[in-house]
């Protein structure tokens, strides 16, 4: 037996218990399979004594979500006929396996086609009930691999139905209608855990698969969402061409809420540029849009769970933080913190930073610290956030070395964090 080195620094870096490790595992396995895991201290103690060296597979997807890695980087490695195997396929397997997909078989071929039925809209609600779960997952947590791999095994296994099952064409323009929401929240999932590789890939197939769809709402998504990718990426004219795609689809002029948060975005792709004037005219135009649209009308399950007010003043806040207002950031932030709902923790906790970085670019030290110190070390391991408390430190290192806010912020990040440099 060879002791799990890999996870036992993992574990001291976050200053994990083996008790606190098996209950997050667990909680990762309710989240994947809506029943409780079972792994318990002694099973921790195996994986860091090398007594087991490749825990089974919705184990192993937990501990991915747990530590937003591969089980290989954990120290673990297959054994058997998995040995065998590509690396590549196996990662597959084991995300999809653990996500409860049932495309599974197909993908792996260790079982024939399941025989042709005829699909109908009980399936069509089926798989948005279970795209309602990848949403609000998302919202709890956001950027996990784990989302990101459920959100690709539901899309195959809608796809799967397509191949093997009879449907009209309406059924089947929303099977298809589906798998690209599913796909679009694989994407989107990559994108906030700052996998952006993954993220244009999975671009690629989300935007084939909603044009045969005919539905223009997930079309709006996924140009959308691409646009924020362009824009996490540094490429202001790539996020605005695709966001183009995004506003001139027919569901961006029918319903004044999509066409407003095309608007918002189009505002913090200009921000990149610090053309201050377009991004107070996206802004304006957003608002207005966001003021004449019908709160009771029927929209899809992940506009409604995220847009309004508040993340139109979280977009002005990132438009205008890009473009170096700080005081309009400011008041941006405080009304989207004021306005937000109470389950979106981690949009709170991005908010916040952001919040904090405004108050240092106005010289606000010890305020600016207050802010990023208010941020719950627990949402603060998101990649997203992470990234941004780092980038925090490093600027006020830079403004303010030697004064008591920045040595308050480096004792606390090193105690809570260790993010900043």
């Amino acid at each position: 037996m060879v002791a799990n080195v890999a996870l036992r620094r993992r574990m001291a870096e976050r200053r994990m218990t083996k008790a606190e490790l098996a209950r997050e595992v667990n909680a990762e396995i309710r989240t994947l399979t809506g029943k409780p895991g079972t792994v318990s201290e002694r099973t921790v103690h195996n994986w860091l004594t090398g007594v087991t060296r490749w825990p089974p597979g919705k184990i192993r997807v937990a501990l991915g979500a747990v530590f937003d890695c591969m089980p290989e980087q954990l120290g673990f490695a297959p054994t058997g006929r998995a040995r065998t195997t590509p690396e590549a396929d196996v990662r597959r397997r084991d995300f999809i396996a653990a996500a409860g997909s049932t495309a599974v078989a197909t993908l792996t071929g260790t079982a024939a086609a399941p025989a042709p039925r005829r699909i109908g809209a009980a399936d069509i609600q089926l798989l948005e009930a279970r795209f309602a779960e990848v949403i609000a997952s998302d919202h709890r947590h956001g950027g996990r691999v784990s989302i990101e791999a459920k959100a690709v095994a539901l899309a195959d296994e809608a796809l799967a139905l397509q191949e093997h099952g009879t449907a009209s064409q309406r059924i089947r323009s929303s099977l298809y209608a589906c798998a690209a929401s599913f796909m679009s929240s694989a994407m989107w999932a990559a994108i906030d855990g700052r996998r952006f590789d993954a993220a244009l890939q999975h671009h690629q197939k989300a935007a084939s698969i909603a044009a045969m769809s005919g539905d223009s709402a997930i079309q709006f998504r996924i140009w959308s969402h691409a646009g924020s990718l362009y824009r996490h990426l540094g490429r202001p004219g790539d996020a605005l061409a695709a966001n183009d795609v995004a506003r001139g689809l027919p569901i961006a002029r029918r319903d004044p809420l999509f066409a407003s948060l095309g608007h918002a975005r189009h505002a913090a792709i200009h921000g990149l540029s610090g053309d201050t004037n377009a991004v107070r005219r996206s802004l304006g135009h957003a608002q207005d849009a966001l003021d004449r649209a019908d709160a009771a009308a029927s929209r899809p399950v992940w506009i409604t769970a995220f847009y309004d007010q508040a993340e139109l003043d979280s977009l002005a806040l990132a438009a205008h933080l890009a473009a170096g207002n700080w005081e309009d950031a400011e008041a941006h932030a405080h009304r989207s913190m004021a306005l937000r709902r109470g389950a979106m923790q981690r949009s709170h906790a991005i908010t916040s930073v952001r919040l904090a970085h405004a108050q240092l670019g106005q010289g606000d030290f010890e305020p600016a610290v207050a802010t990023a110190m208010s941020v719950p070390a627990a949402v603060s391991t998101h990649p997203r956030v992470t990234g941004m408390l780092a980038s925090f430190g490093t600027k006020l290192t830079a403004q303010a070395a030697d004064s008591g806010p920045a040595l308050t912020w480096t004792e606390y990040a090193h105690d809570t964090w260790r993010t900043t440099a």
